[in-house]
């Protein structure tokens, strides 16, 4: 795989469907654009609803085989895929980098967190568990087993086209299911390359199927619809989210839904400042800021605000924009021209409401979809920026002055997927676990993620969790079964 400015070489662009890449019926492809420059990088084969269905007859046809393969065998070739992803690890970065624009160090970030899922499932493949106990009454004896909920519709999103991918593909292959990926139109390629090393690792035809398009509505809704389909697991925002499970309510489906963030972010008087600033900027600034996890709303106590403000900007003002395949780059480009007019929108809004812009603010006059890191300080409610994930470069700082009011404030949205806090008072740190409303808390850290633990969120966050042992579960259906007691007369 090379990088030319206009093209990706050795990427394959079809659709995978039974264990082949071919066309899309109708024959239209669609463009794949690198961020930094609007180059085109190639073009992928769109797909139609036929081409949807056709992908789900393979996955239904390979079901029963995939589910009666023995567990070992699936853990293998799990581990198979784990190896290739690692040992293509350059280019994975590379690819990532040109259709998504995330800096090269922080791809290749993601190729360890993506693969890591590989692995892990790898693991939880022969695993998976059961109960046998005698019934209360002592009449009978009761096995519980776990089987493969079926074949799964996966609906992944652009702004971690490898880990959101493994995510969900780990989970299912290790517990059975069958599966027909949909990837972002934004960023299809890296998808489409993870695809081809699963063949490689010897997927059996039709386990894995994907199916690019840039109608995501007109693809998704006859999947969804045929009732050999089991499992709808979506990444997203929460007004899709929301609008899949309705049409998941139809056929009863088991849904999983990793959905919106609006992640608070508290610094208490007595936190490390240093320790503090430092995890913020993670917390941020990874990804572009395009990420469900990143700090949306920065809550700073009173008598800390003023250092720790300055200290961060100083930390926003040293970041380099540019191209991520470009040595030394710490902030590259947002998705597209409409993600940098969201940014922009917000802090207006946020300025003309009261807020103190301290740096940033504009877009960068440069080739590419570029906004300038910035810093918003005394933030007033009401404010946009308070209510919607800003998925950019900007820091949103509001006041407070006791903990209570550092919590209702957190508290006071219709999301709750993860939480930042920071201080050095440990009874306040089990307060904050047992008081924040949240799925996820990072305690003194930025990052949270990580394979081997539990990854979702409440409220209008979603439902259900990916990772650990849990993650496998959301792949499984419980039977009990009842026998008479073997001992009695």
């Amino acid at each position: 795989m090379g990088d030319d400015h206009v093209s990706v070489r050795g990427v394959p662009t079809g659709l995978f469907i039974g264990g082949s890449w071919r066309s899309s019926t109708s024959g239209a492809t669609f463009a794949v654009r690198d961020p930094s420059t609007g180059d085109v990088l190639a073009e992928v084969a769109d797909a139609t609803p036929e081409d949807g269905i056709t992908a789900l007859d393979a996955a239904v046809a390979a079901q029963q085989e995939w589910a009666a393969t023995a567990p070992r065998q699936r853990s293998d070739v799990l581990r198979r895929a784990f190896d290739l992803v690692r040992a293509h690890e350059d280019d994975l970065a590379a690819l990532m980098t040109l259709e998504m624009g995330k800096p090269l160090a922080e791809a290749r970030g993601e190729v360890v967190y993506g693969g890591e899922f590989l692995r892990w499932f790898s693991e939880e493949a022969v695993r998976i568990g059961g109960d046998y106990r005698t019934n209360p009454e002592g009449t009978g004896r009761a096995i519980v087993l776990k089987r493969p909920v079926g074949p799964v519709y996966a609906i992944t999103p652009w702004n971690f086209p490898l880990a959101m991918a493994t995510r969900k593909i780990g989970p299912a292959l290790a517990a059975g299911c069958t599966v027909v990926v949909k990837p972002a139109e934004l960023t299809p390629l890296t998808t489409l390359f993870l695809v081809e090393l699963f063949r490689r690792a010897g997927l059996p035809d039709g386990v894995l199927n994907v199916v690019p398009s840039l109608d995501a509505k007109g693809l998704s809704e006859p999947i969804i619809a045929d009732r050999r389909l089991r499992k709808l697991t979506f990444t997203g925002s929460t007004p899709v989210g929301s609008a899949l499970l309705k049409q998941a309510a139809d056929n009863v489906l088991k849904t999983s839904m990793e959905l919106g963030g609006n992640a608070p972010l508290l610094v208490f008087d007595d936190a490390d400042l240093d320790a503090a600033v430092d995890a913020a900027m993670l917390a941020k600034f990874r990804n572009v800021g395009e990420a469900c996890t990143a700090a949306n709303r920065f809550f700073v106590q009173e008598g800390i605000a003023d250092a720790f403000v300055a200290a961060l900007t100083a930390k926003v003002d040293a970041l380099r924009i540019g191209r991520g395949t470009e040595d030394g780059t710490t902030m590259g480009p947002l998705i597209d021209d409409r993600a940098v007019d969201k940014a922009a929108g917000l802090v207006d809004d946020a300025v003309a409401r009261g807020a103190r812009l301290i740096t940033g603010g504009q877009r960068v006059e440069r080739p590419g979809s570029y906004f300038a890191p910035t810093v918003l300080d005394e933030v007033q409610p009401g404010s946009e920026i308070l209510t919607t994930e800003i998925f950019g470069p900007v820091v949103s700082i509001t006041r407070f002055a006791t903990e209570d009011e550092g919590i209702r404030l957190a508290n006071d949205t219709e999301f709750g997927l993860i939480a930042y806090a920071f201080t050095t008072d440990f009874p306040r740190g089990q307060r904050l676990a047992e008081r924040l409303e949240t799925g996820m808390l990072g305690l003194n850290t930025g990052v949270v993620s990580n394979a081997a633990f539990p990854f979702g969120g409440v409220k209008s966050s979603g439902l259900g969790r990916e990772g650990s042992h849990e993650g496998i579960e959301e792949y499984l259906e419980t039977v009990y079964v009842l026998t008479p007691d073997p001992f009695a007369a």
